[in-house]
């Protein structure tokens, strides 16, 4: 199948790098390869239901968002236990250690992916 999307031009660029850098013979496999490990980790945290511990990451632009990212984080303080912020130029870089129910985990990823100014959120389920 074919398709289009719209991507921002740094973005294609990075991607192109990265799949060359990885010896991917083009970029139709290294989308098809990004797709798959996107479906993979949605599917994981699909899957995982009860009681769970996880560390939610996410890098987004401070002055776009913080008053929005600092309301959702008061909306799910019944699952976040504590926090970690760096500073990374223009970027923020924040880890939320979550504690509870794989369902309040899931809708606060959800909830951070929802930001334009939040650039990727990556979840790791240390246990079920």
């Amino acid at each position: 199948m074919r398709t289009s999307f719209n991507i921002p031009d740094e973005l294609v660029a990075e991607f192109d790098r990265a799949w060359r850098d990885e010896g991917i013979e083009n970029r139709s496999r290294a989308v098809r390869e990004a797709m798959r490990e996107f479906v993979e980790s949605h599917a994981r945290l699909e899957d995982v239901s009860g009681e769970v511990v996880a560390l939610v990451g996410f890098d987004y632009r401070h002055h776009d968002v913080i008053r929005e990212l600092h309301g959702a984080q008061h909306e799910f303080q019944d699952v976040i236990l504590n926090t970690s912020h760096t500073h990374q130029g223009e970027w923020c870089l924040e880890s939320l250690f979550c504690r509870g129910p794989a369902e309040r985990v899931r809708a606060l990823t959800y909830r951070l992916r929802d930001f334009d100014a939040v650039r990727r959120v990556k979840v790791m389920v240390i246990r079920e």
